[in-house]
C-alpha cells in the first residue's frame, strides 16, 4: 500500500503544479498562454464539420435556417385600436361582430406560443452543438457523428470536468480567505478560465467607476463572473444557505458586497437608503444590480424593476449575449438547482459571450423610475440584440397580474363607448 501512495503522491504533485502554471497563475493576472484559443479553434472546427454532417444527412437546409427566435406564429404588431378599426372600417361606437375575430386570434397565438413563458425556457439552435441536452430528441444521424458525439461525451466528462471541478474548488479555497479587491478579480478570472470563458469586451472606456451602478441583462449567475472578470463590482442580493451561502460569506471578506435578510429585503425604504449609502461614497466600488430579478433565456430583456432607478446616481448599463452554440448559460431555476446547474457549466464545450459597456446614463428632469428605467432596458436590448420586452420576468412563478387584463378592457371599452373615460 505504501508503494502505491508513493507513486500517485509525485502524478498528482504534477498535476497540481501543471495546474498552477498553466491555467491559475495566467488567469490570475490576465494574460493567456495560447491554450483556450487553441482549443476553441478545434472546437468550432469540429461544430462546423458536424454542420455541414447534419445538413448533408438531413437535406433541410431551410429547415436548419430557421431561427427559435423567429417563433412560430408570424405575429403583427399593431395595436388594439389599429386593428379592430380595419376590421370594422374604421367605425367606432358600439359592439361589432367582428371585434371577437381579434380576440379569438390573440387567444389562440398565446396559447400556441406567447412571448412570455418562452423566454423561460432554453433557446434553441440552429443546429446540433453535439450536447444530448441540446437535442431532445436524439436521433441517429450517421456513423461518424455518433462517434464524433462519444468522443465528445469522453471528453467532456473524462477530462473537462474533473479539470474544472479542481480549478474551482482551488478557487473556493483562495478566495474564502481572500481581504483584497486586486485577489478577489483573480478569483474571478480563475472561475472564468476555469468554464474555458472566452469574453469579449467592448467600449472599455464605458466601464462603470466607483460609485455608480451598473445594470445588466440577466441570463445567469454566471453573468457575475463574466462582468467581475474585468473589475470590481459590489453585489446586491438576498442571503442565502448552502453552497451560494458560502460563496457569499467568501465575496464579503474581499469587498463591501450588500446582502440582505429575507425580512429586509421587503422594507423597500431600507433596502433603497443602504443602496443610497452606498453610491454616495465615492470608493466604494459600482454596485452590480439585475433589475429583471430573475434570469431570462438570452434572446430578450424583460422589465426592469424600478427600485435601481430611484437611488439616484449614474447608470452604467451593460449588454451581455452568450453564444448558445458552445453552451447554454441560461439558468432554468424552476427546473435545476445551482449545484445541477453547475454541473452542466462544466460539462459544456465552453461559455463564449459578449459584453458591451454603453455610456453612462442619468435620469432626465421631469423623466420618472420607470421612463428612466424603460430607456435603459431598451439601450441594452438594442445594443445586445436581444427582443425588448415590457413584461414581468416574475411572470415565470406569478399570474399575470389584474391591471394587465384591465388595461386592456379599458382600451376596448374605450372603443365601444367612444370616449376616454376610465367608465
Amino acid at each position: 500500500m505504501g508503494g502505491f501512495w508513493a507513486a500517485v503522491v509525485p502524478v498528482l504533485q504534477m498535476f497540481f503544479l501543471s495546474l498552477l502554471l498553466l491555467i491559475m497563475l495566467p488567469a490570475m493576472f490576465g494574460f493567456s498562454l495560447g491554450i483556450t484559443e487553441t482549443y476553441m479553434k478545434i472546437l468550432i472546427k469540429t461544430l462546423k464539420w458536424a454542420t455541414l454532417r447534419i445538413q448533408k444527412s438531413s437535406k433541410e437546409e431551410e429547415t436548419l435556417k430557421h431561427s427559435s427566435s423567429n417563433g412560430l406564429i408570424q405575429r403583427d404588431d399593431s395595436s388594439l385600436e389599429k386593428e379592430i378599426g380595419e376590421r370594422r372600417g374604421n367605425r367606432r361606437g358600439d359592439f361589432a361582430l367582428s371585434d371577437v375575430f381579434y380576440f379569438s386570434k390573440k387567444g389562440i397565438e398565446s396559447i400556441v406560443e406567447d412571448e412570455v413563458t418562452q423566454r423561460f425556457s432554453s433557446e434553441e439552435l440552429v443546429s446540433w452543438n453535439l450536447l444530448t441536452r441540446t437535442n431532445n430528441n436524439f436521433h441517429y444521424i450517421s456513423l461518424r457523428l455518433t462517434i464524433l458525439w462519444g468522443v465528445g461525451v469522453i471528453v467532456r466528462y473524462g477530462i473537462l470536468l474533473p479539470l474544472r471541478l479542481m480549478v474551482w474548488m482551488s478557487e473556493i479555497l483562495t478566495g474564502y480567505h481572500c481581504y483584497f479587491e486586486l485577489v478577489h478579480v483573480m478569483c474571478y478570472r480563475i472561475c472564468a478560465r476555469g468554464l474555458s470563458a472566452t469574453i469579449h469586451y467592448h467600449n472599455r472606456e464605458n466601464k462603470p467607476k466607483k460609485g455608480g451602478i451598473c445594470v445588466a441583462n440577466h441570463t445567469s449567475p454566471i453573468d457575475v463572473v463574466i462582468l467581475a472578470n474585468d473589475g470590481g463590482y459590489a453585489m446586491v442580493g438576498q442571503v442565502h444557505g448552502g453552497l451560494m451561502g458560502v460563496v457569499q460569506r467568501a465575496m464579503v471578506r474581499a469587498c463591501p458586497h450588500i446582502w440582505f435578510e429575507r425580512a429586509e429585503m421587503k422594507d423597500r425604504h431600507l433596502v433603497t437608503q443602504r443602496l443610497r449609502d452606498h453610491v454616495n461614497d465615492k470608493k466604494k466600488l459600482p454596485i452590480l444590480i439585475f433589475p429583471e430579478g430573475t434570469c431570462i433565456n438570452n434572446t430578450s430583456v424583460m422589465m426592469f424593476k424600478k427600485g435601481s432607478f430611484e437611488i439616484g446616481g449614474t447608470i452604467y448599463p451593460v449588454a451581455i449575449k452568450y453564444d448558445p452554440q458552445f453552451g447554454d448559460a441560461f439558468w432554468n431555476s424552476a427546473k435545476y438547482n445551482m449545484v445541477s446547474y453547475l454541473l452542466r457549466m462544466m460539462t459544456s464545450w465552453a461559455i463564449v459571450c459578449n459584453v458591451w459597456y454603453l455610456p453612462p446614463m442619468t435620469q432626465k428632469e421631469g423623466e420618472d423610475a420607470v421612463q428612466f428605467a424603460n430607456r435603459v432596458k431598451s439601450a441594452i436590448a438594442q445594443q445586445g440584440g436581444l427582443v425588448d420586452l415590457s413584461w414581468d420576468g416574475g411572470l415565470k412563478r406569478a399570474k399575470v397580474k389584474d391591471t394587465f387584463k384591465q388595461e386592456q378592457q379599458k382600451k376596448y371599452s374605450c372603443m365601444v363607448v367612444g370616449d376616454d373615460s376610465s367608465e
